[in-house]
């Protein structure tokens, strides 16, 4: 049954915010992963911006304000991205430090096209249910980020880390604001997270890059530094980690989240129990290890709603065959040329990493549902669902990834925010998406969106993503 809204939902949604009404919606079956409950014929009462109440059966219809009747829909918290750049476009230009394609496009160009875009990226994160998001890095400018998201009524909400901390530099990428500052010493890095911590971060992130030249015991007194003085003024720390043993050393350092999976090898119990005895925080980013070189061999496998729901401009860059041969990078012409290597490396890393998030979710871990949006390939808005199908993969059930992209999400998302999204309950924001199918029966009906609520304001899915530019 369709929403029943008189006069259009178009005028109603006006009549919501200039008023901010009461809405009740009512007769769906409410989905709260927090706990695992499901509500059948609920209603869930806003008011304003928060959510009044949630409960079963008929109510008394003088208490519900406007009634919205939602009978055979399904209604769950907004999702949640715990792991975004917004200083990255998704395209194929905006990592000229993996493939340096500053001839075809400069990258001062790609940074200016990207500021630009920013209120039509925030659309497009609405638009497939996910009203809240975390930027895991990035420009000291994401603060402004932050700052236009807040101030944006189709917009999620938006927790952000400044410049990454580094043992190594990316030149390429610095264009007077770099997203990723090298530092060389714990004294260094105490004076430069004073310095973020004016900007009132909500991470704090480590990017634990390890090779030849950099082994894991090399950076842990930097790690060390980081944690001890991001800690001191109460901003908790991500550490991007893909190996295990730089995992292990940034968790018994003090770090509080790990973004990404471990990819080099199996984790081991010991490492299981380090991260439940730390209350660790596991964002896995499954998608984007498949992106880079799918883009690159030219065997990109976007879904179904990224090509309906990501930004045109930006997937029509990702066919690396429009590229004249003479100004490829060496990296995309050995991927061109070798194209079953790429997809070999690609299963290589899922034969590891699915049955690791496996064994965490199992011993009960908490994971964050999140992406790397951003990414040369990884779409902002609806790679989401491209995670839930790896995710899904990996043996979670539907009911476990959705309760990782809601509340374990809302934790990573921290502060006073991240206690009041990912659970419909009484007081909680009333950010939630409207389903037209059940996702405890396929977790591909996550993304059958009919309406998204941001802030107790109404969005009806099909208008809410420009089809022209």
């Amino acid at each position: 049954m369709k929403l029943k809204i008189i006069l259009g939902l178009g005028l109603f949604i006006v009549a919501v915010t200039a008023h901010a009404e009461k809405i009740a919606l009512v007769g769906a079956t409410v989905i709260n992963p927090a706990d695992g409950k499901v509500m059948p014929n609920a209603t869930v009462v806003i008011n304003g911006d928060k959510i009044e109440r949630v409960a079963m059966g008929k109510q008394d219809a003088a208490t519900l304000g406007k009634q919205i009747g939602c009978v055979g829909k399904f209604i769950l918290p907004g999702y949640i991205d715990t792991h975004v750049h917004f200083f990255q476009s998704g395209d194929l230009f905006t990592r000229p430090d993996g493939a340096d394609l500053n001839s075809i496009r400069p990258y001062k160009d790609e940074v200016a096209w990207i500021k630009s875009h920013l209120d039509d990226v925030f659309a497009r994160y609405i638009r497939c249910g996910i009203t809240s998001v975390v930027d895991v890095g990035g420009p000291m400018w994401n603060f402004e980020v932050r700052k236009r998201a807040s101030a944006t009524a189709k917009a999620p909400r938006v927790a952000v880390a400044g410049p990454l901390i580094s043992s190594v530099s990316r030149e390429k990428l610095d264009l007077g604001d770099p997203p990723i500052v090298r530092i060389d010493s714990p004294d260094q890095t105490r004076e430069f997270v004073r310095k973020l911590a004016e900007q009132k971060p909500d991470l704090v992130k480590i990017w634990y890059i390890v090779d030849k030249e950099h082994p894991v015991e090399s950076f842990r007194p930097i790690a060390r530094a980081t944690i001890e003085e991001s800690h001191a003024h109460k901003i908790r720390v991500a550490v991007h980690a893909t190996e295990l043993e730089t995992a292990r050393a940034a968790v018994e350092e003090g770090a509080d989240i790990l973004v990404h999976s471990v990819i080099d090898k199996p984790v081991d119990d010991a490492f299981v129990k380090l991260l439940k005895d730390r209350h660790i925080i596991l964002c896995p980013t499954l998608v984007v290890f498949e992106r880079y070189g799918r883009v690159f061999s030219h065997q990109l496998n976007l879904t179904p709603e990224e090509e309906a729901w990501g930004n045109p401009e930006v997937i029509a860059t990702l066919d690396v065959t429009k590229i004249p041969q003479d100004k490829l990078p060496q990296r995309i012409k050995d991927a061109l040329a070798k194209p079953e290597e790429a997809l070999d490396r690609i299963k290589k890393t899922y034969d590891i990493a699915l049955p690791n998030l496996k064994k965490l979710e199992d011993a009960g871990v908490t994971i964050a549902a999140g992406t790397d949006a951003g990414n040369i390939g990884t779409i902002h808005g609806p790679a989401l669902f491209r995670e839930f199908q790896l995710m899904k993969e990996a043996g979670l059930t539907p009911m476990q990834i959705l309760q990782c992209a809601t509340a374990n999400a809302a934790k990573l998302f921290g502060g006073d925010i991240g206690s009041h999204i990912g659970k419909i309950e009484k007081a909680n924001f009333a950010d939630l998406v409207i389903l037209n199918s059940n996702p405890l029966d396929d977790i591909t009906h996550a993304s059958d969106i009919d309406t998204v609520i941001k802030n107790g304001v109404l969005y009806p899915a099909s208008e809410l993503v420009p089809t022209s530019h």
